[in-house]
C-alpha cells in the first residue's frame, strides 16, 4: 500500500479540519524529520525553531486568515509556502462584529444574565442606529462589516493603508482621527508590528465616553489594561470582544462589566464555515502534495 504523506497537525485532532485532514493524510502530533506539511490555526505558534526541525517541510496551511503566529522570516529562508483560507470565513466573521457592536449598545448579554436571575428593572441600553461606525482596516472582512453598518449606521468612515477609491465611505487618515469621529471602533487588521497595541488609552479616550469598542481582529491589537482602565473609569461606554491578547486567559476585570460582551474567538464559528475553511486546508495540501499550483498562498 503507497504511505500517505506525513502531516503535523497543530489544531485540535477533534476538530472538522483535524478530522477532515487526518482522513485523507497520515497525522502526526509532534515534529517528525519525514513530516511534508504542517497545519495550523490562526493561534498557532509556528517559530523558526519547528521550521528548521522538520527538514522535508515544504508547506504551512492555516486554517484561518491569521498568520502571525508563523516566523515568516524562516519561511522564506526555508522556500516554505504557506496558505490560508480567505473568502469563506468572511461572512461570518463579519456577521460577528455587527452581533457584538448591537449587543454591547443594546445591553443584550447584561438583560439576558438579569432575567435569569430573576431581576427586571435594568440600565437603558443605547441607540445602535444613526451613528457613526469606524472601521479600522478595509480588508475582504473590513469591507463586509461596512456594507453590513451601512444601512442602518449614520454613517461609514474607515482607516487603512491606503485610501479605496472603490468604495463609497469615508477615509480617515489614522486609528486615532477615526476614533475621535466615531461612535463605534471596530477593529478588522491584521495582527503586525505596525498594528500591535494599536488601541492604546488615547485611542480609547478619543472614542469617548458614549464610544463602543469591537474587536474580532487580534487581542494584540488593543492594550488590555488600558481598555479594562478605560471601561471601568467610563472613558468609553461598551466594548464587544471576540479576541484576546493571551487567549485563552481573559483579563479578569472584564468578567463583570456589563457593558462588556465576550466570546471565545468564535467569529469564524460556524458549521458551515468550519467545513468550508477545513475543505480549503485539504484542498491546498492535496495541490502541494500533487505538484499542483497551490489554491490560496500567501502572497
Amino acid at each position: 500500500m503507497t504511505q500517505r504523506p506525513l502531516v503535523l497537525l497543530l489544531a485540535d485532532p477533534e476538530s472538522t479540519v483535524g478530522r477532515m485532514v487526518s482522513d485523507r493524510f497520515d497525522v502526526v502530533r509532534e515534529p517528525q524529520v519525514e513530516v511534508r506539511a504542517v497545519v495550523g490555526t490562526g493561534m498557532s505558534r509556528i517559530p523558526a525553531a519547528l521550521i528548521e526541525a522538520l527538514p522535508k517541510l515544504g508547506l504551512i496551511a492555516i486554517n484561518g486568515v491569521g498568520y502571525d503566529g508563523v516566523d515568516l522570516a524562516a519561511v522564506r529562508t526555508r522556500g516554505v509556502a504557506v496558505t490560508t483560507t480567505p473568502d469563506v470565513l468572511t461572512d461570518d466573521v463579519a456577521d460577528q462584529a455587527i452581533a457584538l457592536m448591537l449587543a454591547a449598545q443594546r445591553r443584550i448579554a447584561a438583560n439576558d444574565r438579569a432575567v435569569r436571575e430573576g431581576r427586571w428593572s435594568v440600565p437603558l441600553a443605547r441607540r445602535a442606529s444613526g451613528r457613526t461606525v469606524g472601521i479600522f482596516g478595509l480588508g475582504r472582512i473590513g469591507r463586509a462589516i461596512a456594507a453590513r453598518a451601512a444601512p442602518f449606521a449614520g454613517e461609514v468612515i474607515y482607516a487603512s493603508r491606503r485610501v479605496h477609491d472603490d468604495v463609497p465611505w469615508r477615509y480617515v487618515a489614522d486609528i486615532a482621527a477615526l476614533a475621535t469621529a466615531s461612535d463605534v471602533l471596530i477593529l478588522a487588521a491584521a495582527a503586525t508590528g505596525e498594528t500591535e497595541r494599536v488601541v492604546d488609552a488615547g485611542v480609547l479616550h478619543a472614542l469617548g465616553s458614549d464610544g463602543v469598542l469591537v474587536n474580532v481582529a487580534r487581542g494584540s491589537l488593543v492594550d488590555e489594561a488600558a481598555l479594562v482602565d478605560a471601561l471601568r473609569d467610563g472613558t468609553i461606554a461598551g466594548a464587544g470582544l471576540d479576541v484576546f491578547a493571551d487567549e485563552p486567559c481573559v483579563p479578569e476585570a472584564l468578567l463583570g462589566m456589563d457593558q462588556v460582551v465576550l466570546a471565545p474567538h468564535q467569529a469564524s464559528a460556524t458549521v458551515e464555515t468550519r467545513a468550508a475553511m477545513a475543505g480549503l486546508v485539504v484542498d491546498n495540501l492535496e495541490a502541494f502534495f500533487a505538484g499542483r499550483p497551490l489554491v490560496t498562498p500567501l502572497g
